[in-house]
């Protein structure tokens, strides 16, 4: 019995042994649990990265359409405009078949254009001398089978621009919006523009700013520094506006040449006899007196409706100028000649009534005619 015992368990351990030698062969044959899936990897980058198919850096034409102007303030310096901004600039990336797309291109306009232009790459444009926020914006953009893109943002703000009223009242002020990039350099985005560009680049017929009469556009192309040499591109638009003259000659020239003549009737009003006057001095005086008033009136008139004209060299303040001359100038002749007599005192009763003469005319003349010049000037 014991014998018999004895060979069933060498059996079982020989089974055992046989078995445990096969199961590496096994575990080697079953196939390993596959691993958890992850995300392929890929090379294709973000459409929203800078286009980089036709190198640096990418050129970014530029035109801009004045489609209406609200006000023009040249005394605050600032206007305000609706403006179409048109940008072109080429994605590879964007292409696709021609047959896809309506009329040559695929267009999107408002909200749609705001969802797609979120997808896309499109250059940082910042308006300068805007001043605040605009009260409007509304965009369009348009995709070509070239990769050619094309957005255009209508926008109604407020710009600050330079005045210069040197030649005031007729001079021509620049209305300017200045667009530049600062986010990347200019080996990386770059404003320029094409004779197509200058050509879009006008005023609407419809457009009338009152006061003024606008004209021509022109676009300058100009680099600006930056930190650590940088330099960044900047693309002026100006628009010429020339003032109404007419308005200001009827309002503030006639008064002023009418106040000039106020001096002159010290002389015109008297007349020399022998070696006295039929006008005694203090009678002239008190014109002379009463026209420094009203020059210092009418100056406070022009500067409280235009500020700017008190603040630089121009016709109007010429002419104030030439005013207070006049008048020093005619109380010299009244005080001298009528009321102290002293040509005659010290050459004699002749000599006092030919420099009279002389002065009634000369004194008049040189004036007025030094006052046409700085308006002729002015004008040229």
């Amino acid at each position: 019995m014991r014998t018999a015992t004895v060979g069933w368990g060498r059996v079982v351990v020989a089974v055992l042994l046989a078995v445990g030698s096969w199961m590496p062969l096994v575990g080697l044959a079953a196939p390993a649990a596959a691993p958890p899936a992850q995300e392929k990897p890929t090379d294709t980058p973000s459409l929203t990265s800078i286009p980089l198919g036709k190198g640096l850096p990418v050129v970014v034409r530029t035109g801009l359409f004045f489609n209406h102007i609200e006000a023009f303030d040249d005394n605050k310096a600032t206007f305000e405009a609706t403006t179409d901004l048109r940008l072109s600039w080429h994605d590879p990336r964007l292409r696709y078949p021609v047959e896809q797309g309506l009329n040559g291109y695929k267009e999107y306009r408002v909200s749609a254009a705001e969802e797609q232009i979120a997808k896309i790459w499109t250059p940082p444009v910042r308006y300068v001398n805007r001043v605040g926020e605009p009260t409007f914006t509304e965009r369009r953009l348009r995709i070509y089978p070239d990769g050619r893109v094309e957005t255009i943002a209508r926008t109604t703000a407020v710009y600050k621009t330079p005045v210069d009223v040197t030649r005031f009242p007729f001079d021509h002020q620049s209305l300017q919006i200045e667009l530049i990039v600062r986010e990347d350099t200019v080996e990386s985005v770059d404003l320029d523009y094409t004779s197509e560009d200058v050509e879009y680049s006008k005023v609407a017929k419809r457009v009338e700013l009152g006061g003024w009469t606008p004209g021509l556009i022109h676009l300058k192309r100009e680099l600006i520094a930056g930190w650590n040499g940088d330099r960044y591109a900047k693309v002026q638009v100006s628009l010429d506006v020339q003032r109404d003259a007419m308005g200001a000659i009827a309002t503030i020239f006639i008064p002023l040449f009418a106040s000039l003549l106020i001096p002159f009737l010290a002389t015109w009003m008297n007349r020399a006899d022998g070696d006295s006057f039929e006008v005694e001095g203090f009678e002239l005086a008190n014109v002379i007196i009463g026209g420094l008033f009203a020059v210092i009136a009418l100056g406070f008139t022009i500067n409280s409706a235009f500020p700017l004209l008190a603040q630089s060299d121009n016709t109007v303040s010429r002419l104030l100028g030439l005013n207070y001359t006049a008048l020093a100038m005619g109380l010299i002749i009244t005080v001298a000649f009528y009321r102290y007599r002293l040509p005659a005192r010290w050459f004699g009763p002749y000599v006092q009534e030919q420099m009279f003469r002389f002065l009634a005319w000369a004194f008049p003349v040189v004036f007025i005619a030094v006052g046409l010049g700085f308006v002729a000037i002015a004008a040229a």
